[in-house]
């Protein structure tokens, strides 16, 4: 447990990280961190639980609760899921960093711009500043934004770098309460070890396969065992369609072999011991409109 005094109390709250689908949430959740505890991908929506990162830095902790991108392209109920757990984060945080896109401003962020809330903190943070070709663009941009919203501080990063990942921090400390840490210090996420499996899974999918088959599709873990320095899990990849079952296996089932091994290799790295994996593919029509289902799924 880290040292506190009088003079130095300790401070830990939450920090909702919150915007539009692929400006890269999970990406700086992970950099802030050190360490891939959010799946990541170039597609829109690869989010779809509330997943918290804690990193324990001094005498702060700071817990970052990674949400779905505000969907507004799409209907569904899944896309109602998502979008309720970006608005009751917000109710339930002590700051906010709101992720937007250097030199980009879409309908999408106008959508999360007015869900704000008034009474938190909110710190905008303007990501990928590392692919602008004319920095001295961006002062005028900032500066417009700037005018719609009372900004605790805005500040420019790469998530994909870390370029300023640490005056964010140093930003965000003073913002939090003073309480007692809320998990150990070394402890990086309050997911447990099936669940971040999942999540695993579900990347390779969305980096592997057709644009089509991410958003149909989810996994569910149906043997999870612990033995001696070795994790033995089952996974059902469940899609809407059989035209996805046959996408997601690819030919010679070349693209299921790609996913668990990829799936696998990660989770070695994350979970520092072996992995046995078995993945598989189930159709299951209408999962993702239904939202009793989605509740049986895990979806909250």
């Amino acid at each position: 447990m880290p040292n506190t005094t009088p003079e130095t109390p300790f401070h830990t709250g939450f920090i909702a990280i919150i915007g539009r689908p692929n400006v890269g949430k999970s990406t700086l959740m992970n950099q802030l961190i050190g360490q891939k505890v959010s799946i990541t991908s170039k597609k829109a929506q690869t989010t779809r639980h509330r997943i918290n990162g804690v990193l324990t830095q001094d005498n702060t902790q700071y817990i970052f609760v990674d949400t779905p991108g505000f969907q507004t392209k799409h209907g569904g109920a899944l896309n109602r899921v998502l979008n309720r757990n970006v608005s009751q984060a917000l109710g339930e945080v002590d700051a906010v960093v709101w992720v937007i896109e250097a030199m980009k401003f879409t309908l999408q962020d106008e959508a999360v711009l007015k869900i704000l809330p008034a009474n938190t903190p909110v710190i905008l943070v303007i990501n990928k500043v590392d692919t602008l070709e004319k920095k001295n663009d961006l002062l005028p941009f900032v500066q417009k934004i700037a005018e719609r919203f009372n900004f605790k501080h805005i500040i420019p990063v790469s998530a994909k770098k870390g370029v300023q990942t640490q005056v964010l921090l140093d930003e965000l400390k003073p913002l939090l309460p003073e309480n007692p840490p809320f998990f150990d210090e070394d402890d990086i996420t309050d997911r447990p070890t099936r669940f971040l499996a999942t999540e695993i899974i579900r990347e390779k999918i969305f980096r592997l396969s057709g644009d089509e088959v991410p958003y149909g599709c989810t996994v569910v873990i149906e043997l999870f065992t612990e033995e001696k320095n070795m994790y033995r899990i089952a996974a059902a990849i469940l899609v809407e369609r059989e035209a996805h079952k046959a996408m997601i296996i690819g030919q010679g089932g070349e693209r299921m072999k790609r996913i668990a091994s990829e799936a696998r290799q990660d989770m070695e790295q994350l979970f520092g011991c072996k992995v046995f994996l078995e993945v598989f593919v189930k159709v299951r029509g209408g999962w993702a409109n239904n939202e009793a289902s989605l509740k049986s799924l895990g979806y909250e």
